[in-house]
Order: structure tokens, then C-alpha cells, then sequence
């Protein structure tokens, strides 16, 4: 993609709504009537939500959240028949659904999946390349393409990274939901906590994570991303570079005065 500066001005969001407050970028899934699918307008809306996020100094995490009951239900099934949908939404396409998951998993800045109902199918792109992912005690995920006649192809490529081999296998090749108990066990999720918790745990630890050194997590998970796809032999030697680029860093000199100064650092 080009280095375009993105603006929010002017845009009509349909699928999403955003809200950015100290430092943090809410995104909301705001299709309740239909368990919040993803649509070509939501696909749109979000990936240029992501790469906005990206661009903005002043954004240093991003809450993806839902509205109604279910937090998503993955692909829209009306748009995989290729029926045409009228949208008022004027956000330019800049990538398709599978564009969403490489969004966030080099977004290079933590991001947080608030999950305040039942996930489904599609909506495990979400789940699988997000840094956190906390969730309502009770809810259930699900990745049942199978019993659709559809394999979960695009899932798998986060899934195999996040939960054990044999359990992410047979997850998918029987369709069946895993509670938030299983869920965690296996590393989908980081936590589940009460429902009426929810909101207020997530926004703290996305404040947490906001006020740590924010170009040096940007280095740190760029950084993860690429180690993740070497062999060992080959990761060390990168990390030793990344190590000593971030030493040079501003946030490293800030952190480090801070600390002989007995004070708290203040990040650019």
C-alpha cells in the first residue's frame, strides 16, 4: 500500500464506529441486526481503521469491540453468494477480508479483542492475530465451516499459531463450540472474566499498555512478527540487531534516565 496520510474526515462509517481517547482507538462492529457478519463495508471500514491506527503517533492501542449479543459471526454468507449490497459507507477499499488479519498482525501496536458474546467462524481472524483477547465468562467459539460444506482455510493460518495442533484440528474439523474455559487453556483467549467487568478490565489494560514506551513496543512486536517466521539460527542474530537499534532508541534513553533519575519516564 502507498504511504497516503489517511484522515477520518468526511468519512461515513456504516459497519464500525470509532472513538479515540487517550491514546486508545476503539473500534466497534456495529451490525447487531446481523450478529455483526462481516460485509464488504465492514471489511472496508475496518482495514482502513487498522492502517489509520497504524499512521497515527498518537494511537497507541487499538480495542476492537461489538455491539448486541454476539461479537461476530464471521463472513457474511449474503456476500459470499455474490449478491450486490447497496451501502452508504464512503470509506475507500484499500483490501478484502483476508487483508484484515495481516492488518492487525502488523499493526505493530497492541490490540486488544474485547469479546462480549459468542465468536464464530471468520471472526477467529480477529481473535488469532490480536496481541490480548479478553472474554465474557460464558461465551463460546466456534469455527463451524465444516457443517456449511466450507472448510476454514484463512483461519488456520492464525489458529496453528495460537492454539495446540491437535486441539486447533480437531476444533475445526468437527465444527464443535469450546467454552471460555477451553478457550483460554489453550491460549485463544488471555483471560475470561464477568460480564459486568468486562468493559472496565479490557480499557485498563489497553491504559497499561498505552503508557509504556510506544516506540519501542512498536520495534518489539515488528520484531515479533519477523522472528516468528525464522528458524532460530537465524532469529538471534536479527534480535541482536533489533536489541541494539532499540538501545539507541528514544524511548530506551528516556526509560533508562528515568530510572537513575528516580522518576517516572515520559514518552513521546
Amino acid at each position: 500500500m502507498s504511504e497516503q496520510l489517511l484522515s477520518l474526515e468526511g468519512l461515513v462509517f456504516e459497519a464500525i464506529e470509532l472513538e479515540s481517547k487517550d491514546h486508545i482507538l476503539t473500534i466497534t462492529l456495529n451490525r447487531p441486526e446481523r450478529k455483526n457478519a462481516i460485509n464488504k463495508a465492514m471489511a472496508t471500514e475496518l482495514i482502513y481503521a487498522l492502517d489509520y491506527a497504524k499512521q497515527q503517533r498518537d494511537i497507541r492501542v487499538v480495542v476492537l469491540a461489538a455491539k448486541g449479543n454476539i461479537f461476530c459471526a464471521g463472513g457474511d454468507l449474503s456476500m459470499m453468494s455474490g449478491k450486490k449490497i447497496e451501502t452508504t459507507s464512503t470509506v475507500p477499499v484499500r483490501g478484502g477480508i483476508d487483508d484484515i488479519a495481516l492488518r492487525l498482525r502488523h499493526l505493530n501496536k497492541p490490540s486488544i479483542a474485547c469479546v462480549q458474546g459468542h465468536l464464530f467462524a471468520g471472526a477467529l481472524l480477529f481473535l488469532c492475530n490480536v496481541t490480548h483477547a479478553i472474554a465474557t465468562e460464558g461465551v463460546t467459539f466456534s469455527a463451524p465451516e465444516i457443517k456449511r460444506g466450507i472448510w476454514p482455510f484463512m483461519v488456520m493460518g492464525g489458529l496453528f499459531r495460537i492454539m495446540p495442533q491437535r486441539a486447533a484440528l480437531d476444533f475445526v474439523m468437527r465444527g464443535n463450540p469450546v467454552t471460555t474455559e477451553q478457550a483460554e487453556q489453550w491460549g485463544l483467549i488471555n483471560q475470561a472474566v464477568p460480564a459486568d467487568l468486562l468493559t472496565d478490565h479490557v480499557m485498563s489494560l489497553a491504559f497499561e499498555l498505552a503508557n509504556l514506551a510506544p516506540g519501542s513496543m512498536q520495534m518489539g512486536l515488528a520484531a515479533f512478527v519477523k522472528q516468528n517466521a525464522m528458524d532460530f539460527d537465524s532469529a538471534l542474530p536479527f534480535l541482536r540487531e533489533q536489541l541494539d537499534a532499540c538501545l539507541q532508541s528514544p524511548d530506551a534513553k528516556e526509560g533508562i534516565n528515568a530510572f537513575l533519575e528516580k522518576r517516572e519516564p515520559k514518552w513521546d
